[in-house]
């Protein structure tokens, strides 16, 4: 990297005084992607990146320029220079630190030791294992990343990252000759292949399609108002979606979040307490400093119920008079945005088997299958992987195409008990046609007259 720094501390000297702020993000990596249909390897992609992004920012707006050939970095900071000049805006920046580090994630077998071949073994495996009575057809894909990360401002910041990222996913479908069922299931962390090597992808395999398999026997949901308990996988969904994209704080100023001037009220029941926490490692969503150069750590938007923080960028910050929570994210390539890192609800005291105990006639959900949420009318709907009526506290028939949806506050004022359990998922969220690698999760959680939607 010394070859780089000292390229890019000629240009920040050249080009600081024309401008109020600069800042450089330069990263080079190796990734590998496989797809797998059907047991039959579909698709190999690997390949290295290089490339590197100019941002400055004068007179309150900002110019960016990208290149993936070094030899032209003068030309490109030249260009972000001219596309600030010609604009005018309103951008400033919060404080921030002036921090010199180096971070390398901890890699027990790196990936560059695996083979393609032996990668696409594991992916059999998991194939194999999925490939039961009445599983018509399935799809495996694989990713990694190495990335080595630079980034230097003209405050005087010099940050280095090296990242390992892996992720096995699969899905099943199966078939009863009447209707087709899905399951899906992947896992994944910010580690070396010793995340894949270390599952038991005999049983990983074997869950999902159960599942699918499973949901051809299960009942048409009902329709109506009944206690839910959510399950740690939609419990993470339900924070993410419902919480987290309305604590955004671009989405704040753009007048389109239901909790916009809604700090220090109460939005949540008092049991309630939501994070984000980019500083986690065993979140998918992990990362020590975010693309602006500003350290992670634990960020509370929920305490005791009120919502009591927000996610922001330096920028996002500055107008809502507060520091940055660095949540700054996007690849190298593009323009920061705020996004979320690792947004989990705060695991309670209750054993799992307590929060079924009193429920006559309720409904158990369980994994996702996306959703939709309007934070600006604080309205949302997300569809469960399967369900259960829960009965005289107990869990019985199996429910399929099952939704939960409601208002964003009363969902979450309606929340009574929460579960001792934890659990993050590994998956990516979108915004803004960007997409970033997350986690979230949380504990079983209890949720009080909740409008579940069903078929039946």
């Amino acid at each position: 990297m010394e070859e780089y720094i000292n390229l890019f501390e000629n240009v920040i000297a050249k080009t600081s005084p024309k401008v109020d702020y600069m800042d450089i993000r330069f990263g080079m990596g190796d990734n590998t992607s496989i797809l797998m249909k059907d047991g039959n390897v579909d698709e190999i992609n690997t390949g290295m990146s290089l490339g590197a992004r100019i941002r400055v920012l004068n007179n309150g707006a900002w110019g960016f320029a990208y290149t993936t050939d070094l030899s032209k970095i003068n030309e490109i900071t030249e260009t972000a220079i001219k596309l600030s000049n010609s604009l005018k805006g309103d951008v400033e920046l919060s404080e921030s630190d002036i921090i010199k580090d180096k971070v390398e994630v901890d890699v027990k077998i790196p990936f560059k030791d695996i083979s393609i071949e032996e990668k696409s073994d594991i992916m059999k495996q998991a194939n194999n294992a999925a490939t039961i009575d009445k599983v018509n057809s399935t799809t495996v894909s694989y990713g990694d990343s190495e990335v080595n990360e630079l980034f230097m401002n003209s405050e005087g910041s010099e940050i280095q990252v090296k990242t390992s990222r892996v992720r096995m996913a699969l899905n099943a479908s199966a078939t009863n000759g009447e209707i087709i069922q899905f399951g899906h299931g992947s896992l994944g962390g910010v580690k070396g292949f010793e995340v894949i090597a270390d599952a038991d992808i005999e049983e990983f395999g074997r869950k999902i399609s159960e599942k699918a398999v499973r949901l051809l026997d299960a009942k048409p949901a009902p329709s109506g108002q009944f206690p839910v308990i959510a399950d740690p996988e939609l419990t993470g969904v339900l924070i993410h979606e419902a919480l987290g994209h309305a604590v955004e704080g671009d989405l704040i100023l753009q007048n389109d979040s239901i909790l916009k001037d809604r700090i220090g009220t109460q939005i949540a029941s008092d049991i309630v307490n939501i994070f984000d926490d980019a500083s986690l490692r065993d979140g998918f969503g992990y990362y020590p400093y975010d693309v602006e150069g500003v350290k992670t750590k634990p960020n509370q938007l929920v305490k005791d119920g009120k919502l009591i923080s927000l996610l922001n960028s330096r920028s996002t910050s500055s107008k809502l008079g507060m520091k940055s929570s660095g949540n700054a994210r996007s690849i190298i390539a593009d323009q920061p945005i705020v996004r979320m890192s690792n947004t989990f609800l705060q695991p309670g005291d209750m054993e799992v088997s307590e929060l079924f105990e009193g429920i006559d006639n309720g409904i158990y959900l369980k994994g996702s299958r996306g959703g939709q949420v309007d934070t600006g009318k604080g309205i949302f709907q997300f569809n469960a992987a399967e369900g259960y009526m829960i009965e005289n506290g107990e869990i019985t028939t199996p429910l399929r195409d099952v939704s939960l949806s409601g208002n964003i506050l009363e969902t979450l004022k309606n929340i009574d008990a929460i579960g001792n359990d934890f659990k993050l998922s590994v998956g990516f969220c979108g915004k803004g046609g960007q997409t970033a690698p997350v986690g979230d999760g949380g504990p079983h959680t209890r949720i009080l007259n909740a409008l579940v939607g069903g078929m039946g």
